[in-house]
């Protein structure tokens, strides 16, 4: 996880813990290239609309919030790459005071999804989506008609290239002999495969974690044993769908999901494996939370694992020392892993949180409380 989408992923968790005493706190999702006039008029609409709430205090409230996000939109004069979030409400916990917050924010990926929500906490499972798949995947649905080529990234995904194949669709038998005609087919078909090939070692050649070829019939496995793309390319799976085109990436993605949760979950147990087998052999490894801390501290870790089921607080006091139980005067609260990822990333130590279910996940935790690193030395 790079230091952009840790940062993001911990707003998400502050705004997260934000509640309302009521249904007053507003999430708006702007989505990429949409216009900013067009929104500050839907929440204007929003506000008339908000007049006819029962109840004055979160009929107040919920004007109050849409009025100050409007105050925001006058500082864009166009929405963001990947498109903006605004959060606005009162979350004090005490129904005498009030505790205005509004909080602006531009997504890690780009939104495709206009929202706008008012309930008692924050609507953030858009962007909760976005940090829980953190690689990309090539898509590649096809049939002998036409290919499509798209990137899966967190839960969106990207139409890259389309190609159309001609092997039947310009060769007309007429008065050709049936060799000469199958030969026309086959050689076409063979510029139509390379084409493809093309296309995704242009778009997935080391940008990919992996790839998914889906499609209807056998071309899919056609072009697979014709091998003309790059033998670097990883093929996750194969996976039939009914369409091809968009319809057919929306269903290659829903069909491949378990593929490409099997992949996450292959990276978490070869490493904790890896942990184990240095451990029982008395070497490049360590565990327990001081022991991890010293070694990236001293920069002998390799890499850093943490279980994600760990609940364990850190307390960083106004001197910047961790402790791991509450004092006096403490500025900000970390999870264990929020704690172990930033001096990781200080120490330049890459950092594996392990959020599998599976039994690998579970020794880790059980047996080596959770927390460890293997050793450069």
């Amino acid at each position: 996880m790079d230091p952009k989408e840790y940062e993001f992923q911990k707003t998400i968790k502050r705004i997260k813990q934000l509640k309302g005493s009521g249904t007053q706190l507003v999430s708006v999702y702007i989505p990429a290239n949409y216009p900013i006039a067009e929104i500050a008029n839907r929440l204007r609409s929003e506000i008339s609309q908000a007049e006819n709430i029962k109840s004055k205090q979160t009929r107040t409230k919920v004007i109050g919030a849409l009025e100050r996000i409007l105050n925001v939109l006058k500082g864009f004069r166009q929405t963001p790459p990947n498109g903006l979030i605004i959060f606005s409400g009162d979350v004090s916990e005490d129904p005498s005071r009030e505790n205005i917050v509004t909080i602006t924010l531009e997504p890690i990926k780009q939104l495709n999804q206009s929202i706008y929500r008012c309930d008692s906490t924050f609507y953030l499972e858009p962007l909760e989506n976005m940090i829980q798949q953190r690689d990309k995947y090539g898509i590649l649905v096809m049939d002998g008609r036409e290919a499509t080529v798209a990137l899966l990234d967190g839960s969106n995904y990207y139409i890259l290239d389309e190609i159309e194949s001609h092997a039947h669709a310009k060769i007309r038998k007429g008065g050709q002999s049936a060799r000469r005609f199958e030969r026309l087919i086959e050689e076409q078909t063979e510029y139509y495969y390379k084409k493809v090939a093309e296309s995704i070692d242009t778009h997935f050649l080391n940008r990919v974690k992996g790839i998914i070829v889906a499609g209807p019939g056998p071309t899919k496995e056609y072009f697979i044993e014709a091998k003309h793309y790059n033998y670097q390319h990883k093929i996750l799976g194969v996976v039939d769908t009914g369409y091809t085109g968009i319809e057919g990436v929306r269903e290659a993605i829903e069909k491949s999901k378990d593929i490409i949760q099997e992949q996450e979950m292959l990276i978490e147990i070869r490493e904790i494996n890896r942990f184990i087998r240095e451990i029982v052999n008395g070497g490049k490894a360590t565990y327990g939370i001081d022991q991890t801390i010293d070694a990236i501290r001293s920069k002998r870790a390799e890499l850093v694992l943490v279980s994600s089921k760990l609940d364990i607080k850190v307390y960083i006091d106004e001197s910047g020392q961790a402790h791991f139980t509450p004092v006096e005067n403490y500025r900000e609260v970390l999870d264990i892993q929020d704690y172990l990822y930033e001096i990781s990333n200080d120490n330049n130590i890459p950092i594996l949180i392990i959020s599998s279910n599976s039994h690998e996940a579970d020794v880790f935790l059980n047996t080596f409380a959770g927390v460890g690193a293997i050793l450069r030395y």
